[in-house]
């Protein structure tokens, strides 16, 4: 059986196991062959998003149109929520312009992410990304906006109202019941949520590994930072050295699990990834990860074996 009908299957299979729905896409750097299932599917983006923020913000450092010295302050009070980073810290904070790119893309800072965009603006941003044929691309808020937007969807204030609640330990039915709503909000839907397909995120890719998204030290700097990622549960847990990966991951309320990135392998050969998920189970994050290592793998493995 070809790999076309055999490894659509497989990697079917493969995210069927983990209880979710995948979206994969994988090309060679070299020559274009590609891998894949619902490569052309609408999918929500969650943090993959910081990769176009940073190149863009790379892109405006690297021809003038922003200062990378310029000072930014996080202020204590108006910070946008995260497990990580500047959502953590107690006090307000200032950086440099270029020193928010690494956060956003190591350690998916959102207090980062969000300073960042606000110096490009949301409407400026899609542009650049339609300029790069990105047309599919869309990004509707910072960080902030989207997760208050689920929470308003679930019907509360915002995202910290919605959490707080869930930190009350409320009863199983009125769980499902808010379970149901977060599910369903505009967010996390691909057709009116921050959006993308796993083939235009591979075209980013691309372009950002070939010096073609943007000046070359702005696409060299965005790839030193996705090699120097912290997370390393997806992609990169489906290869051993001497294989390298950069890549960036997402997640978004417990729904959504996403990474795209290279792999580098010792031969010389590259190949972009992108994989996205999502569940309508609780709890499945584990297996969604081990699905995109999985999924990766397989699909590298069989483009290397045809000599791509």
């Amino acid at each position: 059986m070809r790999w076309e009908t055999r490894g659509v299957d497989e990697l079917r299979e493969i995210f069927e196991r983990a209880e979710c729905r995948g979206a994969i896409l994988v090309s060679s750097l070299t020559d274009g062959a590609s891998v894949g299932l619902h490569g052309d599917e609408p999918v929500v983006l969650a943090s993959v998003v910081k990769v176009p923020i940073a190149l863009e913000a790379e892109r405006r450092f690297a021809d003038g149109r922003l200062d990378p010295q310029r000072r930014v302050t996080l202020p204590a009070a108006d910070r946008s929520p995260g497990p990580v980073g500047f959502s953590l810290f107690r006090d307000d904070v200032t950086v440099s312009a270029r020193d928010l790119v690494a956060p956003t893309l190591t350690i998916s800072d959102n207090v980062a992410t969000d300073a960042l965009l606000a110096m490009i603006g949301v409407d400026e941003l899609n542009a650049a990304l339609a300029t790069l044929g990105l047309t599919d691309t869309v990004v509707t808020g910072n960080e902030r906006e989207v997760v208050d937007s689920i929470g308003r969807d679930a019907g509360f204030a915002g995202w910290d109202e919605l959490a707080r609640w869930f930190d009350t330990d409320p009863p199983a039915d009125q769980v499902r019941r808010v379970d149901g709503l977060v599910r369903a909000a505009r967010e996390l839907t691909p057709a009116t949520g921050t959006r993308s397909t796993a083939r235009q995120q591979v075209e980013l890719l691309r372009l950002i590994w070939s010096d073609a998204a943007a000046p070359a030290a702005a696409c060299a700097r965005v790839r030193e930072l996705m090699g120097r990622q912290l997370t390393r549960n997806r992609i990169a847990a489906g290869f051993a050295p001497p294989v390298r990966v950069a890549a960036k991951s997402g997640g978004l309320a417990g729904v959504i699990r996403n990474e795209i990135g290279v792999v580098s392998c010792p031969d010389g050969r590259g190949y972009a990834v992108a994989a996205f998920t999502r569940t309508d189970r609780s709890g499945q994050e584990r297996p969604m990860n081990a699905a995109i290592a999985a999924a990766a793998a397989a699909a590298v493995e069989s483009l290397r074996a045809a000599g791509h």
